[in-house]
């Protein structure tokens, strides 16, 4: 978590490794609300250095990082404001009462109990007075709050977390308030006293180094601390780079490791550590982890965004899904309205199979992005980090860093050290807005057992088959002229999804979608331009559920899933195998979720149906599997063109 809190009223390949098994959690998609691509118009600027911290007290947002000098509008003066400054989000104005004087950068800002505004950072004297990188102040005016009195000895603070009158703090520092704590420390929010009770320290540095703590963020019930950073050891046990901690009672290491975080990146010099940032769900059941680092996964996740379970126990944890961008680095995340937002130097998501390029699957996203917490893969969300025709002189449209993403109460903050963003100049910050966004629905196949198997029997054909979860009715043929060179299909909400052979294409097959509503087949479009690597003809079989496409493929004895998003229409580029028993999926043609279960055809020309949890182990047994209807000298289950739907 890299900023602060919000007090209104008063004062966070896609995918791993190919040929990977199936993870036991399997989240189902939620809904969830976008903000606005378009960023606000009246935000101010700063330049030189970058913008790493927001926090929100009422109608005024305050605004701290590296920045020299601050303006209002494009057109107008620079003003000598460093580090900290303060505007109202209705208006854009800048303060000119808040006036804080440091002699250092800011980090980490919090709205604080009692209408302060905490600031943690790499500053020695604040307003003319030694305060070691801590220091509250009085939001109106910026002068220090006299009593307050944490401090951080000898080394920066990097982040921090506030849960009721818990201030949790993570730097580079080995002393609170003249007390030794080593990377974390607790401390009282209204007075700045240190917690003699958190003891909890991350020590020994990777590579060498000396050892810091450079992200942390709590779950929304307060119980759990998730810590990441440049460290090898939290309270004397092996974590290294990640951590979660129990904050409950006394704070205690939780049994929660990953050797993923262990390996080094490219280059162990430049990227001591590569845990950049960490963020948790809406719920607390799951966080994600951004990385930098170049190459060096599979062994390591290196330029990766990252879920994780948070109730998951043990040594050896992995991601339940896993980005990659290719060798770009990702330096912030924020995760608001169940969207995953990251920023970064970035320019590809989903995009494991190529280093420093664009390989099969990769999704263009320069810099910032927005995902689904289900799957990893991006939504229809493309502001890109890139200015309009017209910068003002001096200005950059492309830097290696946004330090910050935030949720504001009206918007997405973020923090970069460039001044583009949307095809706009915002000079080192700005603020997607809600007002404007959207909500994604998730979208699934049908949930009721009766309606129609539809079975293609020819060119522009298909055999409309009566069908209650377990017995057929008599088919009736449909004529559908825009079906044509199809192969395997699925119903998806209200319309499908179909291989269809497109001479000229990269593959000569391509994903098109038809609206269907029980009627005639619509004519198709290609889902995505950002599919044409994967050659759907390959497919025997396919259905979607919860963010996955299912499917069987020829020559291949086995269940496989890619993820796919269907808000933008984007298939992961990882391919993974279900574990299953008993079945012969070499000779499935045609399947379909109904109900539960798979039902499926085969070369034998038999309608089957099996059993399916997609989170059991294995997913599939053969040994449940009824058959539903034999071949006949009508009807022949054995063609990939075979979908279920109500209509």
């Amino acid at each position: 978590m890299r900023a602060g809190v919000v007090a209104l009223a008063t004062v966070a390949a896609v995918l791993t490794v190919p040929a990977t098994s199936a993870a036991a959690a399997v989240p189902a998609p939620q809904p969830g609300t976008l903000v606005s691509a378009d960023p606000a118009d009246a935000t101010p600027h700063a330049r030189d250095g970058e913008t790493r911290a927001f926090a929100q007290i009422g109608d005024t947002v305050f605004v701290g990082g590296s920045f020299t000098q601050i303006r209002q509008t494009a057109a107008s003066a620079w003003i000598a404001r460093p580090y900290l400054f303060a505007y109202d989000r209705r208006t854009g104005a800048i303060s000119t009462t808040f006036l804080p004087a440091l002699d250092g950068a800011v980090n980490s800002l919090v709205a604080g109990p009692g209408g302060t505004l905490i600031v943690g950072g790499a500053f020695k004297n604040v307003n003319g007075v030694s305060r070691k990188n801590l220091v509250a102040l009085h939001p109106g005016t910026g002068a220090t709050v006299a009593g307050w009195v944490g401090r951080s000895d000898g080394g920066m603070i990097r982040d921090m977390a506030l849960y009721g009158n818990w201030l949790y703090v993570a730097g580079a520092f080995n002393w609170l308030n003249g007390a030794a704590h080593s990377g974390l420390g607790r401390l009282d929010a209204t007075t700045g006293a240190v917690d003699p009770t958190f003891t909890v320290d991350a020590t020994v540095g990777r590579h060498g180094t000396g050892s810091y703590a450079w992200t942390i963020d709590l779950t929304p019930d307060g119980r759990t601390l998730a810590v990441g950073g440049n460290f090898t050891s939290v309270d004397g046990l092996p974590r290294n780079q990640m951590a979660l901690v129990d904050v409950t009672g006394t704070p205690t290491v939780l049994d929660w490791s990953t050797e993923k975080f262990v390996a080094p990146c490219a280059s162990p010099a430049t990227f001591v550590h590569y845990v950049q940032d960490v963020e948790f769900g809406p719920d607390g059941s799951w966080f994600v982890v951004g990385t930098n680092g170049g190459a060096g996964w599979p062994a390591a996740y290196c330029d990766a965004l990252v879920r994780f379970e948070t109730g998951a126990r043990g040594a050896g944890q992995l991601g339940t899904w896993v980005n990659f961008t290719g060798n770009d680095t990702i330096t912030s995340v924020e995760v608001a309205d169940n969207i995953i937002y990251l920023g970064g130097h970035f320019r590809w998501l989903n995009n494991p199979n190529a280093s420093d390029a664009a390989g099969p699957g990769a999704i263009d996203r320069l810099g910032i992005a927005a995902v689904t917490p289900a799957t990893g893969l991006p939504v229809n969300w493309n502001p890109g980090r890139r200015g309009s025709d017209t910068m003002p002189p001096g200005t950059s449209t492309w830097g290696s860093q946004v330090p910050v993403l935030w949720r504001g109460s009206d918007g997405l903050y973020f923090g970069h050290n460039s001044d583009g963003m949307g095809r706009e100049y915002h000079g080192r910050l700005g603020m997607f807005p809600l007002a404007g966004g959207r909500t994604i629905t998730p979208k699934n196949p049908p949930t009721a057992t009766t309606g129609h198997l539809y079975l293609g029997t020819a060119e522009g054909q298909l055999a409309k088959v009566p069908f209650d979860g377990a017995a057929l009715g008599a088919p009736t043929t449909v004529s559908q002229p825009t079906y044509t060179g199809a192969g395997a299909t699925w119903r998806v909400s209200d319309r499908i999804y179909w291989s269809h052979l497109v001479p000229g294409t990269p593959t000569g097959s391509r994903l098109d979608i038809s609206m269907f509503n029980g009627g005639a087949i619509g004519v198709p479009w290609e889902s995505s331009g950002y599919n044409d690597w994967f050659n759907p003809a390959a497919m025997t079989g396919a259905f979607f559920l919860d963010g996955r496409l299912y499917y069987t493929r020829a020559g291949a004895n086995a269940l496989y899933y890619r993820y796919f998003e269907v808000d933008g229409n984007y298939l992961g580029a990882t391919e993974f195998t279900l574990p299953t028993t008993g079945m012969t999926w070499s000779s499935v043609r045609g399947m379909a979720w109904v109900g539960g279960r798979i039902v499926y055809g085969a070369t034998d020309g038999a309608l089957r149906s099996v059993p399916f949890d997609p989170a059991g182990a294995p997913a599939v047994n053969g040994a449940a599997a009824t058959t539903l209807a034999p071949a006949t000298a009508a009807l022949t289950w054995s063609t990939p063109r075979m979908f279920f739907s109500v209509q």
